[in-house]
C-alpha cells in the first residue's frame, strides 16, 4: 500500500470517528449533564474553534496509532479487526474508565457514555483501515 493511500485510510477513519463522536455525545450529552458539572458548562456554549480542531487532531493521532499496530499485525478483514478495536478498548479505555469509577469516584452513567464512544471510534477506526487494506 502507498503512504499516500496509507494516509488517505488514515484521515479518513480520523474524520469517521469525529464525526460519530459527535453524533454520539448528540444523543447521549444529555444524560451526561446529569452526572457531570463539567459537561453540563460545556453544553451551555459552543465549544471554541480551536477544541474542535483539538478533537480532529486526537482522532487523527487515535487513527495512526491503530493504523501501526494493525500494520504490525496479520489483520485479514473486518472480523479480526472488530477483535482489534475491543481488545484496545479494554486494555485502555474500559481499565481507564474503571479505574476512575474505583478511584475517582466516576458515576458509572459518566463512565458507560465515555466509555462507549472510546469501543465506538476504535471499532470505527479499526474497520476502516482493516477494509481500506485490502
Amino acid at each position: 500500500m502507498t503512504s499516500a493511500l496509507y494516509f488517505r485510510a488514515i484521515a479518513t477513519a480520523a474524520v469517521a470517528a469525529f464525526i460519530t463522536s459527535y453524533i454520539w455525545y448528540e444523543v447521549f450529552g444529555r444524560a451526561l449533564t446529569t452526572v457531570s458539572t463539567a459537561a453540563a458548562a460545556a453544553s451551555a456554549q459552543q465549544p471554541a474553534p480551536w477544541k474542535i480542531g483539538a478533537e480532529l487532531g486526537r482522532s487523527f493521532v487515535l487513527a495512526t496509532i491503530v493504523a501501526y499496530l494493525m500494520s504490525r499485525m496479520t489483520v485479514t478483514g473486518w472480523a479480526d479487526a472488530v477483535r482489534v478495536g475491543f481488545l484496545l478498548w479494554l486494555g485502555l479505555s474500559a481499565v481507564q474508565w474503571a479505574g476512575s469509577m474505583l478511584w475517582e469516584d466516576v458515576p458509572f452513567k459518566m463512565a458507560a457514555i465515555h466509555g462507549g464512544d472510546w469501543l465506538v471510534k476504535l471499532l470505527l477506526i479499526s474497520i476502516i483501515l482493516a477494509v481500506w487494506r485490502k
